[in-house]
């Protein structure tokens, strides 16, 4: 049985991916909802059903006491058979409605909803650009994936569990009241009309209030995982307690929008209390007048009685499934900040994948400032040749790693062009281009994942002997075997750590490097790939670089130009512009600025803000 309620709803489901998502709350909520369609409307007309059933037992109930005003054996001998069905409904019937209402909402809403929208949101976010994830914490973008699924959910249950409930049971009030005398819904509709205002005045300050409080929350997630993440530079300057005060600035922030969400729960309390007072008195009071001036009977006086005290158990639990509504769409608003951002990179309609036949690289008229009027390149143009090594040198900020970046199209270029084999990498997919690229970056963060996983990341369908085959190329293999984590996993199977911190700088650098050797691209990009290495380790490895770098087009970035000396062509860079090209031997011979970075560098390290 749960498992059939559990299935009704894929969450997984195939849908038609949108790169412009709706920016507007019922839209993004709509969307979202297609699948669970047929689902909200048999739990919708099963609460509503529940509701009228949990009215008509009052009224029953109302029924019962006027016959128990007759001789007991005569009130059987009449009605017997009446009141012994009316026991196998509430029995039988009645649990069977409830406890299908709660399986539409506990087993196939709250934790497909949820589910769904998680997922969708996690693989929209995973197509945005790396700027787009430059621009932002990554701990509040993980917080809004993680905060406003169950945010949506829980809405969804409210519009379920506890509105259509509510919405039916007060109708149904009132047609029984005013069944058994007309004269009573008046009381009803004076404190409905009463209650609505305060649901009103309540609604419209939940929403802001929550959303500012969901906002500092996110602001705290950020601020703290950010002090995590660079914990090294934290405890290395000794800063414990700037963090302490960076976070407790964002923490007060939250205690204090909580605060002021909290103020309205307390205000609507105590005037909900009020509200209720007058109903009870009201509709009561005024039943028992009915009685006895005698237009009512014994019964629709224990029937409203009954009625109104439902009512105002109800209206708290009412209040507070409106406002937790509320409150988990400001939480949703919150979220779709981040989930509902139309992509930023996108392929071109009808990009075909690249087809790379030589590995000839052309870079024309290049200009990319990130939207800014300097910084970055300035009106490059270049010719690779396939199979040609290129090294390039500049000082920080020369426009090196922008070069390797709009390569990698990580950027929209804003002037020019860059194509491959005569193929421009704006017209083809970003996953066939990047595909056909290997990178080792400076910076050899890993996956908090084992050494396996982390190593096949360059090719998940290789074999275990290719796998090993690359982490001894990457002269990997032996430290590998020796790892154990706190867990026990040993080898390939440990795990790495959080961006690999469990292992050193060089071991690191080399499970990167095997990645990379194992995807075996034909374009080859290494921005300081021996950076983290030492001279003995950086020694022994240049033998595995060139062996990487045989049959295949390569752009190397290097302070340390001993890494680039033998490379076919030396481009230096400055200025976001390319100043000098040539050999190793022909550069010095111009005493231009790579003959001044040769001069000033110790041990074939170039110093990045040597002057000219």
């Amino acid at each position: 049985m749960f498992r059939f309620f559990e299935n009704l709803v894929d969450p997984f489901v195939a849908y038609k991916e949108s790169d412009t998502p709706p920016t507007r709350l019922w839209p993004f909520m709509l969307e979202y909802s297609k699948p669970f369609y047929r689902v909200f409307f048999w739990a919708g007309l099963i609460s509503v059903i529940v509701a009228a059933v949990e009215v008509g037992l009052i009224y029953y109930m109302g029924r019962v006491v006027d016959l128990l005003t007759g001789p007991p054996a005569e009130v059987w001998k009449t009605h017997g058979t009446e009141l012994i069905l009316m026991a196998l409904f509430v029995l039988l019937l009645r649990p069977m409605l409830h406890v299908v209402d709660v399986l539409l909402l506990n087993n196939t809403i709250l934790p497909n909803f949820g589910t769904l929208i998680r997922w969708r949101a996690h693989k929209h976010v995973l197509r945005q650009s790396v700027g787009w994830f430059e621009n932002d914490f990554a701990g509040r973008i993980a917080n809004r994936i993680m905060q406003t699924p169950p945010a949506a959910g829980e809405a969804v249950f409210q519009v379920f569990d506890a509105i259509s409930f509510s919405l039916a049971y007060l109708i149904g009030a009132a047609v029984l009241l005013m069944a058994a005398d007309p004269r009573l819904l008046l009381p009803l509709l004076v404190w409905f009309v009463l209650y609505g205002l305060l649901v009103r005045w309540t609604v419209a300050r939940v929403g802001p209030a929550s959303q500012a409080a969901s906002d500092a929350r996110s602001a705290v997630t950020g601020r703290v995982v950010d002090s995590y993440t660079n914990i090294h530079s934290v405890k290395m300057f000794a800063h414990d307690a700037q963090e302490l005060d960076y976070a407790r600035e964002a923490i007060e922030e939250t205690r204090r929008t909580f605060q002021i969400e909290m103020r309205i729960f307390t205000i609507m309390d105590a005037v909900l209390v009020t509200l209720n007072g007058l109903l009870i008195v009201g509709v009561v009071g005024w039943a028992i007048a009915l009685w006895m001036q005698g237009s009512a009977s014994v019964g629709v006086v224990a029937a409203a009685t009954a009625l109104t005290l439902r009512l105002n158990a109800m209206t708290g639990w009412i209040m507070w499934a409106l406002t937790s509504f509320f409150r988990q769409l400001g939480v949703v608003a919150e979220g779709m900040q981040t989930i509902a951002q139309p992509i930023d990179l996108l392929d071109v309609p009808g990009a075909k994948p690249l087809q790379l036949s030589n590995g000839q690289i052309d870079i024309r008229d290049l200009s990319h400032h990130y939207g800014r009027k300097t910084g970055g390149l300035d009106h490059i143009s270049l010719t690779i040749q396939p199979g040609e090594k290129i090294g390039l040198i500049g000082r920080s900020g020369a426009g090196k790693s922008t070069l390797v970046k709009l390569l990698l199209r990580f950027y929209d270029i804003e002037q020019g062009a860059i194509l491959i084999d005569d193929q421009n990498i704006a017209q083809v997919t970003q996953d066939s281009l990047r595909s056909h690229i290997g990178m080792v970056q400076q910076d050899s963060a890993l996956l908090h994942r084992s050494v396996r996983d982390n190593i096949l990341y360059g090719r998940p369908d290789a074999s275990e002997a290719q796998m090993i085959a690359a982490a001894k190329q990457a002269e990997a293999h032996e430290f590998i075997l020796d790892l154990q984590d706190p867990q026990g996993r040993t080898g390939y199977d440990a795990h790495v750590g959080e961006r690999g911190v469990k292992l050193s700088g060089g071991q690191r650098q080399r499970v990167t490097l095997a990645r990379v050797i194992l995807k075996d691209a034909p374009i080859l990009l290494l921005d300081e790939a021996t950076s983290a290495l030492d001279s003995e380790v950086e020694a022994s490895i240049q033998e595995t670089l060139y062996g990487m770098m045989l049959g295949k087009t390569v752009i190397a970035i290097a302070h340390r130009l001993s890494t680039i000396a033998q490379m076919d062509r030396i481009l230096v860079m400055d200025d976001g512009r390319i100043v000098e090209q040539g050999g190793h031997a022909e550069l010095l011979s111009h005493g231009g600025l790579y003959a001044q970075f040769w001069a000033r560098q110790s041990g074939g390290f170039l110093n990045p803000e040597a002057a000219e």
